[in-house]
């Protein structure tokens, strides 16, 4: 499997002249944000898509912009590489290296620079985890909207990246719906400004370009993001169904009445077993699918908009309803949903895909998902965003079996190309990186990938930045 997606080949005059360039990278860096020792270097050798593995040349962990711009610089000057990297949880290979690679890593830029509650605004360095600004900013009444389920770990820097989402983005929108701002050092170490605390920046919007685009124009150092006031009272609601097909079709007819939830989180049978073994959330066992619908506002609204939900479940044939009646209860069942990968993790090695289709499709899509794993003689776990369409298959597979983790590899390319063929795309939050990389052929035309990688090239002419990333291999412009 490790074969089975290729990088570049390493450029040799940059490889030959490591010792040079680890002692000028001393140079620039106070010795603690350098990491050169083949030993060291392993931690960095893949993210949270460990199929695939490159020990890079060296790490450097700087603690300003001003040391990022140095090292752009330098870098770019003499044609070296370099992979940024936030906390490593990508699931598409975002962060892995390569053997000719410095890896830049933005994890000592962890401070909150600024709360704004006047204008709802919080600016922070791209290192500070997603899952903090809320913390910090919870006692004024506010929260930052998109909540991955590595919240607790992933960096606002690789959100951006990725343009990350989660279980609220329903309602609230993902990374680039609450991102006003940026500053950001470019491939050859110029520092420049995108957006700000005002609602909408002049010129082009550059911030739209820079958000989702996997670190290949640049390194966001720092973000303004926007902050929403903590509603009233927020309530999850588990609804059980006997079949996948039911629950997607009440997903697709909850959004298609008007009614927008804060979160519609949906498991099949396997999820929901092992979620509740891990997290004791109260899931209920006896049924096929479980959505987890939640509302929010004061008590009235609340009780108005369950009422809709539920008789609209009801024309689903919805067998199990069952309200949290406490914030200790709403707190697991949310523990366990946001646990899932990690508790799927316990029971076997696993592939996370991640791929959006049109809400009417759901129940097509689940029922195709299932018969393409069972052809592969492979299990699947399925944890999604519902409520916008962005599928989660979680593929079991042996890891220590080649010929079964190719196998899931395939599935998982099949499962891609069916939502893309239903009218979605590859990718919901989780962005291309290698894993789908050879894929954006069956997305895109020619004329497509030709005008991005255009874009790409304006910002980075020798494709220095994440460079075996996003783009097939095949048929990208000369550096």
């Amino acid at each position: 499997m490790s074969d089975a997606i290729k990088f570049l080949e390493p450029r040799q005059a940059v490889v030959s002249r490591r010792a040079t360039i680890i002692a000028d990278l001393a140079d620039i860096l106070p010795p603690e944000c350098l990491v050169h020792e083949p030993r060291e270097l392993v931690p960095f050798e893949t993210d949270a898509f460990v199929s695939y593995r490159r020990l890079p040349l060296a790490v450097v962990l700087p603690k300003t912009t001003e040391q990022v711009a140095a090292v752009m610089e330098y870098c770019h000057r003499y044609g070296i590489p370099v992979v940024p990297r936030g906390a490593g949880t990508s699931l598409s290979g975002g962060a892995i290296p390569q053997e000719d690679a410095v890896v830049l890593g933005l994890s000592k830029m962890s401070r909150i620079l600024e709360v704004d509650p006047g204008n709802r605004t919080a600016t922070v360095q791209a290192g500070v985890t997603n899952l903090s600004i809320s913390d910090a900013v919870s006692p004024q009444g506010f929260f930052y909207a998109p909540d991955p389920s590595s919240q607790l770990a992933c960096t606002i820097g690789g959100n951006i990246g990725m343009n990350s989402g989660g279980a609220h983005c329903l309602k609230y929108g993902v990374t680039t719906n609450n991102l006003l701002g940026v500053k950001m050092v470019l491939v050859d170490g110029t520092v420049i400004e995108l957006g700000g605390k005002h609602l909408d920046a002049a010129g082009y919007d550059l911030l739209g370009i820079v958000c989702g685009s996997e670190g290949q124009l640049g390194i966001v150092t720092e973000a303004t993001v926007r902050l929403i006031a903590k509603p009233e009272g927020a309530r999850p609601v588990l609804f059980g169904f006997d079949t996948s097909e039911q629950a997607g079709a009440c997903v697709a007819d909850i959004i298609g009445s008007g009614i927008i939830p804060v979160a519609i989180e949906f498991m099949d049978k396997p999820a929901i077993e092992i979620c509740e073994a891990f997290a004791q959330a109260g899931y209920p066992l006896d049924v096929g699918a479980l959505l987890i619908v939640e509302v929010e506002g004061s008590e009235a609204e609340m009780e108005a908009m369950l009422k809709s939900i539920v008789e609209i479940a009801g024309r689903h044939h919805v067998k199990t309803v069952r309200e949290s009646q406490s914030a200790t209860e709403a707190a697991l069942i949310w523990k366990g949903r946001k646990s899932a990968f990690g508790a799927t993790g316990r029971i076997a090695d696993y592939i996370c895909m991640d791929g959006t289709v049109p809400l009417g499709k759901l129940s097509y899509v689940l029922e195709k998902t299932s018969e393409i794993v069972a052809r592969f003689g492979l299990r699947v776990a399925n944890v999604f965003h519902a409520g916008d369409g962005n599928m989660h298959p979680l593929i079991l597979f042996n890891a220590n079996d080649p010929e079964d983790a190719a196998r899931a590899e395939e599935a998982g390319n099949e499962i891609l190309k069916l939502c893309v063929d239903a009218g979605g795309c590859l990718t919901g939050e989780h962005g291309v990186g290698i894993e789908k990389r050879d894929l954006m052929r069956h997305q895109y035309s020619d004329a497509d990938l030709n005008q991005q990688m255009a874009v790409r090239a304006a910002f980075d002419a020798g494709w220095l930045l994440n460079p075996s990333k996003v783009f097939p291999l095949e048929g990208r412009p000369a550096a």
